[in-house]
């Protein structure tokens, strides 16, 4: 079974994956001070409660946009399950894709890897959102290709902003509000309703946007722990993916034994 990795800037997340169906998956915040013995510990307790043997793991794939976490990833890797892993965009494992970008060596890991699961869901040109840490808006054109896309502070770092600069406002959970109204009566009412319809406003217009400069059909592809968030605003996604990037570092890693072959 493949062991794929996927550190991002707010969780580390692992999933084994057998013949490329996840079978589970697991999460852990992302501490770059972490330790290769601190991650097996951990890990290797979780594959227990599921009944996997170490030895079950045949390769890993990371695919990283925290550098100062990969070397504890890698050692993880080698010490406790005797690979040496494969990075998502280096070697055997390059994107295969184009990325037609100004700066296609600055685009990271996730929005690759990304791209490449999204164009595998759908056909045509598409328009990619990702709600993480940051929340990305991204264009994959008809061929597969990266066009580029947009990046804004994601929800939870709007409301850590908000939080932080105002002394009297009080620290919210984010939630889908109860009804549809965007007069609040509270304080803390008011605040979810700035940050939830504010950003269905935002994506609303961005995906216009881009849709309009595309100028062909687009359909709209959403992953992200958040996303499941404005997943009743039925028209606002075509397709609803949580495990877009795990699926996106599964399909490179077949890519590239496929090429070995």
């Amino acid at each position: 079974m493949l062991l794929a990795i996927d550190a991002g800037n707010t969780n580390v997340k692992f999933a084994l994956v057998d013949n490329g169906t996840i079978r589970t998956r697991w999460r852990i915040a992302t501490d770059p001070r972490r330790t290769a013995d601190e991650y097996a510990v951990w890990l290797l307790q979780l594959l227990a409660i599921e009944g996997i043997a170490r030895e079950a793991v045949s390769d890993v794939v990371i695919a990283t946009v925290v550098p100062r976490a990969t070397h504890n990833l890698v050692v993880l890797a080698e010490k406790y399950f005797g690979r040496t892993p494969l990075i998502a965009g280096q070697g055997d494992l390059n994107w295969g894709i184009a990325l037609d970008v100004a700066e296609p060596h600055a685009v990271g890991a996730d929005r690759a890897v990304n791209a490449i699961a999204a164009h595998s869901l759908a056909e045509g040109d598409l328009v990619m959102i990702s709600f993480g840490t940051a929340t990305t808006f991204d264009h994959i054109d008809y061929r597969g290709a990266y066009k580029g896309g947009i990046i804004a502070p994601g929800l939870n770092l709007s409301l850590d902003a908000l939080v932080a600069a105002a002394a009297k406002l009080p620290r919210i959970a984010i939630d889908v509000p109860k009804d549809a109204s965007v007069i609040g009566r509270t304080t803390e009412s008011q605040m979810l309703i700035g940050i939830y319809w504010g950003y269905v406003a935002m994506v609303e217009g961005l995906i216009a946007k881009m849709k309009t400069e595309i100028g062909r059909p687009a359909k709209v592809v959403a992953t992200g722990g958040l996303a499941v968030m404005f997943q009743s605003h039925e028209h606002l996604f075509d397709v609803v993916e949580p495990d877009l990037t795990l699926k996106g570092i599964a399909l490179l890693y077949a890519r590239s034994r496929k090429g070995a072959a």
